[in-house]
Order: structure tokens, then C-alpha cells, then sequence
């Protein structure tokens, strides 16, 4: 059978548009088709390997948080630990001081303790030795005249009429009247009655104070008897306790007799005012004797 072929008339309705302005519409409409197509690329699917760049930024985004929070943590700690020590340092420090102070003060009050111990000792020793030699002055006597010594129980290192000086009793024998004085052996006669001897000069100190303690009488030759006597065969200067002479203090003048003894000077030098004479001439004289105390100052007392 025979197709059937229907013409029809299509008429388009130009509105007086230009051939130009078409070709121009037709390109704005490709332009915006293919905008469109742009703008729909726009949004594309996000591939696979994006995300799991992603994921993994967001993963150690995390892991660096979790390290920044432990070393906050830590520097807490460390900070907790440096004050704690701080602390318990100045605790031991504080302590360590107390007990130095402690022990300061301890060793101040052993201290002070030996030293009143060593005070207390030689006290002890000096008071020892002390009666040893009181004890040895009262056995030179046969009976002890305690009374005359120690009256009231309290005793003196010097009799009456005595002057003390260091470890010494000098009597100065000082009668007005010739017939009173004597020679030298009537003198020491005289000084053994009293338990004591003429006396022997063995210091500087102590010829300035016998010098200091007498006085001229008479002339200028006459003085006070001295314990110092010289030999009749050797002509060899002795104490009378038998030392021999260290010390002199002679004036310029040379013996007149073979046996002389000694007289000291008051008037003449303190150091040159031994004056040698004869023996049978008549004088003042000092005794000596050991004090019964070994104090120096005549103000100590022994109560008994």
C-alpha cells in the first residue's frame, strides 16, 4: 500500500528579527548552556582520596591536641613537684638551722661547762697547794702558835708588825737607840728566835722594796743588816741559806776587812747600796720568813 504523503506549511513568525541577531542569540543561549554546565561542575562528587586526606588531617588534628593536653598535664606535674620540693627543702633547711642552733647552743653550754670545770680545777689546785705550803710552814714549828697566827680561827699570812711581800714576811728591826742595835751574827741571833733568817734578796723587785721600807739613821755608813756574808778562808760572798749570789747591787767602795758582811743603804741608790763592812759592827737588820698563806694579798684569809 501506498504511503500516504500530507505537506504542510509551516510558517515561522520572523517579528523582523535579523539574520545577525539570531547567530547572536543562538551564541548567548550556547553560552549559557555552557555556563550551566559549568556551574553544575561546580559541585562535583568529592573523589575518595580527598576524604581520606581529610580524615586524616582531622586525625592528627586530634593526636596534636591529645599531645598538647599530656604536656599540659606534665608541666602541671613538674610544676607541682618543683613546688613540693621547694617546699620540702625549706622544711629541711628550716630544720637543718633549728637543729644547728641546737647544737650551737649545746656546744656553747659544754663550753661554758669545761670552762667553769678548767676554773673550777685550778681553783681546786691552787687552794691544794696552798695548804701544802701552810702545812709546810706550820711543821717548822715545834708547837704552832695558832693563836698568835690565826686569831678569831681566821689566819694571816703576816704577824703583827710584818709586811707581806709575794711569798715572804719582812720584819723591819728599826730600834732607835745604839745599844739596841747589833752585829750581824747577834742580828740573825735575833731573826732565828722568830722563825725566820736575815733576809735574802733574789729580785730587782725585791731589793726596790726593801729599799722602799727602810730609812737612814745614824751616819752614812750605817744600814740594815742583809743575810749575805762572805767566807773566812775563801773570802766567798753566801746567802745564809746557803745559795749563792746571782744578783748584786754592791756600792763602789771595796771591803776594809777580810770577813765582812753586808748592809744595805737606805740613802745610797736602790740598785747600788750593798756596803760591805765589818761583821762586828752594830745595825738595824730585816728578817725573812715564809708567809703562812701563799697569797700575795695580804687581805686573804684562812678560817680554820
Amino acid at each position: 500500500m501506498d504511503e500516504e504523503l500530507n505537506y504542510a506549511t509551516v510558517t515561522f513568525k520572523t517579528d523582523a528579527i535579523s539574520a545577525h541577531e539570531k547567530t547572536n542569540n543562538l551564541e548567548i543561549i550556547y553560552d549559557e548552556v555552557v555556563s550551566g554546565e559549568k556551574l553544575s561542575d561546580t559541585n562535583p562528587v568529592i573523589p575518595v582520596e580527598k576524604e581520606e586526606r581529610k580524615e586524616k588531617k582531622a586525625e592528627l588534628y586530634t593526636l596534636l591536641h591529645l599531645v598538647a593536653a599530656g604536656l599540659g598535664i606534665i608541666c602541671v606535674i613538674l610544676l607541682s613537684v618543683i613546688v613540693a620540693l621547694i617546699i620540702h627543702f625549706n622544711t629541711v633547711m628550716s630544720e637543718q638551722q633549728r637543729e644547728n642552733t641546737n647544737l650551737t647552743a649545746e656546744n656553747l653550754q659544754l663550753w661554758t661547762e669545761k670552762t667553769d670545770l678548767e676554773s673550777l680545777t685550778e681553783e681546786l689546785n691552787r687552794e691544794r697547794d696552798g695548804l701544802k705550803w701552810t702545812i709546810g710552814v706550820i711543821m717548822e714549828y715545834e708547837n704552832f702558835p695558832v693563836e698568835t697566827f690565826c686569831p678569831q680561827k681566821v689566819c694571816k699570812p703576816c704577824l703583827d708588825g710584818w709586811v707581806l711581800f709575794q711569798l715572804s714576811c719582812y720584819r723591819f728591826v728599826d730600834y732607835t737607840y745604839y745599844y739596841n742595835w747589833r752585829t750581824w751574827e747577834g742580828s740573825r741571833d735575833n731573826c732565828r728566835q722568830m722563825k725566820a733568817d736575815l733576809a735574802v734578796i733574789e729580785s730587782q723587785e725585791e731589793q726596790e722594796f726593801i729599799n722602799n721600807h727602810t730609812e737612814k739613821y745614824d751616819d752614812d755608813n750605817h744600814g740594815y743588816w742583809i743575810g749575805l756574808g762572805s767566807k773566812e778562808v775563801t773570802g766567798t760572798w753566801m746567802w745564809v741559806d746557803g745559795s749563792n749570789v746571782t744578783l748584786t747591787y754592791w756600792t763602789t767602795s771595796e771591803p776594809a776587812y777580810k770577813v765582812s758582811c753586808a748592809l744595805t743603804l737606805s740613802q745610797a741608790d736602790p740598785l747600788a747600796n750593798w756596803h760591805r763592812v765589818s761583821c762586828d759592827m752594830r745595825n738595824r737588820w730585816i728578817c725573812e720568813t715564809r708567809a703562812l698563806l701563799r697569797e700575795s694579798d695580804a687581805l686573804s684569809k684562812l678560817i680554820i
